[in-house]
């Protein structure tokens, strides 16, 4: 890319053209995240972290530029996930891992996962819960260039009421249970709504996550029960947005997604057991579901598993886990605005990809799923000015598949080209 610098010498100013280089990308096709179409044989051509140029045809490169040939591939824009967990990875010894692993362990493993995470074409993530805040330092470290992987956009550690989903001594013996609070996400009566938000502010997270309802994996009897007041939930809401915050909402049962939709909730997610009335709400306010159908898919499968859950969680997997799939069906053909998210973290990091398929069996079209993942999740985010879609200004997230994601979805799986913000984090082999 030819440019110009204005230098001042022996009282004189000069202007001294030379060459930058930039990356150009051949592409064999584009899916750009804004058309219905895909473009055949384009050229992307990306100067630092930005797309300068995106034009038909092969682009010459120019002397010192480097050349990406993608002409066998499809390129698209990075894809975004808005429901992981970089924090951890569920196994069967998940439980008792919370009484042997120090905060340090846990950093450790989210920054492994987030390499794993960027390495399947996933640049930008939410994380809505993570352990001991270690994805608000996770994040800047990523930004900082010190560690690899994707955008982060983190909740920290998330909010829930006394022996709800997001307290955190849940099945623990009454001895060391002690009495977590604000601090801890665990919070009784709207004063301590407000101050959780505020602390969720002070620890450097980026959005909110309630759980609005019971949940499948915590030790607790019920996983739909509303555990918030209508009260409660204002006061989070409407602290979250003094604060500039979004907030999402955790929520399987049906009153508790419609007292959270009716607080102003940006986003539901799992939603398992939404009724016409929330569907009717979530049109109403303009309410994002976020379906997470792999991670129903997962806890239904591993409930048949004896003593991979403790029993007081078992039945409550095999019970929600099959029917998201079907929530999903119903919101997509009643017109809810969706977004793409796994509760990765559930299930293994990488796979997050596998979301795609699910969402196709369940009646979405393919370029819809894709743009879920990409244009959707970035004005989600409120950062489609950068991000989510291959434009000339935008942020340089692209990635590359063999084969046509629009005929066969599960290419996506198989990412071989990563870039973020303009450099190749992972290239064909």
């Amino acid at each position: 890319m030819k440019k110009s610098f204005l230098y001042f010498l022996s009282g004189m100013f000069f202007f001294v053209p030379f060459v930058q280089a930039a990356t150009v990308i051949h592409a064999g096709r584009l899916i750009d995240g804004v058309a219905d179409e895909v473009r055949i044989e384009v050229s992307i051509v990306v100067d630092g972290e930005n797309i300068v140029e995106v034009k038909a045809g092969r682009v010459r490169p120019s002397r010192g530029d480097t050349l990406v040939d993608l002409s066998e591939f499809t390129v698209l824009p990075g894809l975004m996930d808005m429901h992981t967990h970089l924090s951890m990875e569920f196994s069967r010894d998940t439980y008792l891992k919370r009484f042997q692993l120090n905060a340090a362990d846990y950093a450790l493993a989210a920054a492994v996962n987030a390499r794993k995470t960027l390495d399947a074409g996933f640049t930008t993530v939410r994380d809505v819960g993570d352990m001991y805040n270690v994805t608000v330092a996770l994040r800047n470290a990523i930004d900082r260039g010190d560690l690899l992987g994707p955008k982060i956009y983190t909740a920290a550690k998330g909010i829930g009421s006394t022996g709800g989903h997001a307290d955190p001594s849940n099945g623990w013996a009454k001895r060391i249970q002690g009495d977590p609070g604000p601090a801890q996400g665990v919070v009784n009566g709207a004063a301590d709504a407000r101050k959780a938000v505020r602390q969720r502010y002070k620890d450097g997270a980026d959005l909110i996550k309630i759980t609005a309802t019971g949940g499948v994996l915590s030790v607790a009897k019920s996983g739909q029960n509303p555990q918030f007041t209508e009260q409660e939930l204002r006061a989070i809401v409407d602290t979250a947005r003094d604060y500039g915050f979004h907030v999402a909402a955790h929520a399987h049962g049906a009153e508790g997604i419609k007292r959270a939709i009716r607080a102003g909730v940006r986003s539901i997610e799992h939603g398992t057991y939404m009724d016409d009335e929330a569907i009717a709400l979530m049109k109403k306010h303009g309410t994002y579901y976020v379906p997470t159908i792999m991670a129903g898919n997962w806890v239904g499968e591993k409930a048949q598993i004896a003593g991979f859950f403790p029993e007081l969680v078992r039945p409550k997997a095999a019970a929600i886990g099959p029917v998201i799939k079907s929530t999903f069906a119903t919101a997509y053909r009643a017109g809810v605005k969706i977004v793409f998210g796994t509760d990765t973290g559930v299930s293994a990091h990488g796979d997050n990809a596998q979301e795609f398929a699910l969402m196709v069996e369940g009646g979405m079209v393919p370029m819809e799923a894709i743009r879920s993942a990409t244009l959707v999740a970035a004005t989600f985010l409120e950062i489609d000015d950068r991000v989510g879609s291959v434009q000339v200004g935008k942020a340089a997230d692209l990635i590359g598949v063999r084969g046509d994601p629009l005929k066969d979805v599960t290419v996506l799986e198989r990412v071989e080209f990563v870039m973020k913000n303009g450099v190749p984090f992972k290239t064909p082999d």
